[in-house]
């Protein structure tokens, strides 16, 4: 199976008490659509059975009126999917559905457990059978064992069996809950409409799309339950030391630029990044361009430090989806071909400070900088607003094998080779934690660092469950 260059998390987004739920579900989904671009669903309830739509591709190749209707409920909750853990596939299409004994659940889930196959081994070799290749379907498993239904909190006691990233939405008949791991690797906020409809969403961006008020970040470790009566919270999962998880990777590059990350606006974050690369790495140029889209931020902030010149390089089309989507790498430099086109007499006999958020296997970016030196540029200074990757990441970002990254075993000297530039500077890790206002201890930092807030003793891969699932019927 073909390993994705690197890819989004999934995007999350639940509202309780509203007539139109369905609706502005809708809305919300749209605006994580850049979060998850394999599929997208929506599970709501009017008090009494749970109803669903989902089905691979954009949330707008998805629904349309039609369907929302047949599923029109005050609560709902929806999800936008990347694949972390199982293929792109139908089955593996969220929010997932179940009937067990307790009644229907559904779920959705943002995030990557470490332990999965381990879990799932266990039940499987008690005859549990598995609809999906998700690790998230492991969860109702355990929700579903009669020996934690009989504890006084079910829910929280599953919880602390799990390992790794997570966010999670959960519907039921009577109410909607979200979650939020204890080390908070992955955003997630509530707000409320003017209507006083409780809103949950991976991103405030999602918010400011149906008009909702930002209130506060599910905190992590926290049990937000969502009913008629109101909100309640609680928590699991005991002390971490004071170590977070929150994932550096969402200010640098997931997350939208209007968003509130972690306390912080991404877009600022993402300035102080590009003006820290400038005090860290000056050259003598004519002009300052982004790598669009993400890189624009940090090129801005480079630019006002640096006093040259904020330039255009590239023209985008905007009817191409992102190439990390792309299953091949020949497939991946096409896609970059046909969204990105040089502005040829922009950049002739310029000297060219290229700014780029991260570069990851590096081919799409050599790509993009032979594309530049084909345009006629004398001299190309590659600037990249984040410190090399040459670790793997176990928490949701899709590169789990370090040997697909351009950094790893490779000095800089090596990199700048590779990607043909006259020089090529990181952010340092010291600056990149100065960008951000929570403590560095706060944060996962191990794709560059090394330091995961998990011990990960067994890496797996996102197929890894469906090999378990191949052995298992040969």
């Amino acid at each position: 199976m073909q390993q994705p260059a690197v890819r989004h998390h999934c995007g999350l987004f639940g509202i309780y008490g509203d007539d139109e739920a369905v609706f502005l579900a809708h809305l919300g989904l749209y605006a994580l659509q850049h979060r998850g671009q394999e599929s997208a669903g929506i599970v709501s309830t009017n008090g009494q059975g749970l109803l669903r739509h989902a089905g691979m591709g954009l949330v707008n190749e998805v629904f349309d009126r039609r369907n929302l209707e047949q599923i029109r409920g005050r609560v709902a909750i929806g999800h936008v999917r990347y694949s972390t853990t199982g293929s792109t596939c139908d089955g593996n299409t969220q929010p997932l559905l179940f009937s067990c004994a307790g009644g229907q659940i559904a779920i959705a889930h943002n995030g990557n457990l470490i332990n999965a196959a381990l879990l799932r081994g266990k039940y499987e070799g008690r005859g549990h059978i598995f609809q999906t290749s998700s690790d998230t379907e492991v969860i109702i498993h355990l929700l579903a064992e009669p020996k934690h239904q009989q504890l006084p909190d079910p829910l929280a006691h599953v919880l602390n069996h799990l390992q790794g990233a997570y966010c999670l939405l959960l519907l039921f008949s009577d109410r909607m809950i979200a979650v939020r791991d204890p080390l908070g690797f992955r955003p997630l906020c509530l707000g409320h409409t003017r209507g006083g409809a409780i809103v949950v969403a991976s991103e405030t961006k999602a918010l400011d799309m149906i008009d909702a008020v930002y209130d506060r970040d599910v905190e992590p470790g926290e049990i937000v339950t969502i009913t008629d009566a109101g909100l309640s919270s609680r928590h699991f999962g005991g002390e971490t030391g004071g170590r977070g998880g929150a994932c550096i990777f969402e200010q640098i590059y997931f997350a939208d630029p209007s968003s509130v990350v972690f306390g912080e606006n991404v877009h600022m974050v993402r300035v102080e990044m590009g003006r820290r690369l400038a005090r860290e790495a000056p050259v003598e140029a004519d002009m300052v361009v982004p790598i669009p889209t993400c890189a624009r931020c940090a090129a801005m902030g480079y630019s006002r430090e640096s006093g040259i010149q904020l330039g255009r390089a590239f023209t985008t089309s905007h009817y191409m989806g992102r190439s990390f989507i792309m299953p091949t790498q020949s497939m991946r430099d096409m896609a970059v071909k046909m969204k990105l086109s040089v502005i040829k007499e922009a950049v002739k006999g310029q000297r060219l400070i290229v700014v780029e958020d991260s570069v990851v296997r590096g081919t799409t970016t050599r790509n993009k900088i032979g594309a530049l030196r084909d345009a006629g540029a004398t001299e190309i200074h590659l600037r990249v607003a984040s410190p090399p990757i040459r670790n793997g990441c176990f928490f949701g970002i899709d590169f789990p094998n370090q040997n697909k990254l351009i950094a790893f075993g490779r000095t800089v000297a090596e990199v700048r080779d590779f990607l043909e530039v006259d020089s090529l500077h990181y952010l340092s890790l010291e600056g990149m934690l100065a960008s951000v206002q929570m403590a560095p201890s706060k944060y996962c930092t191990g794709c560059f660092s090394s330091q995961y807030p998990i011990d990960v003793k067994e890496p797996v891969d996102k197929f890894a469950l469906e090999r378990s699932q191949l052995r298992m019927f040969t």
